[in-house]
């Protein structure tokens, strides 16, 4: 049982609780920790070398990783799109029906997936009318009238 509590195992357990850590806080940040301390696991494995320089080791290459690998990472990873692009994929070119009228320079109102979203339009739209969705401003829908 000593010899199963070497610097290269705890550095291993280490390692893997910091990994199953970035899983619960997510950001792309304990996962570096972790491999700094496989790094560190894998050089106690070859080499004896004290806990100072352990730390060092640690220390060292987890910041060394986070600085040249995260953002590159974290594009490759984290896909995500931005919360524009999500709108527009949701959005565009869809139907929708104009709860109150709108007209240039007079903001409304339409029912779009059973919500209610503020609109403009350079046409006029009455209340009841079809409108198809073109673009949007945060979440000002911008529609136009299907009739056209």
């Amino acid at each position: 049982m000593e010899n199963f509590l070497t610097a290269a195992v705890i550095w291993i357990i280490i390692g893997l609780v910091l990994f199953l850590l970035e899983f619960v806080i997510p950001g792309l940040i304990l996962f570096f920790f972790a491999a700094g301390a496989w790094i560190v696991a894998i050089l106690c494995l070859f080499l004896d070398i004290s806990i100072n320089t352990q730390l060092i080791i640690f220390l060292v290459s987890s910041v060394a990783s986070i600085l040249l690998l995260r953002k590159g990472l974290s594009k490759i990873l984290l896909k995500r799109k931005h919360p524009s692009e999500l709108l527009e994929d949701e959005f565009l070119g869809k139907i929708a029906k104009a709860e109150t009228d709108i007209s240039p320079g007079n903001n409304g109102k339409i029912d779009f997936k059973g919500t209610t979203w503020p609109a403009a339009s350079e046409d006029t739209i009455e209340k009841g009318d079809n409108v198809i969705i073109i673009g949007n401003e945060s979440i000002l829908l911008h529609v136009k009238s299907t009739k056209s």
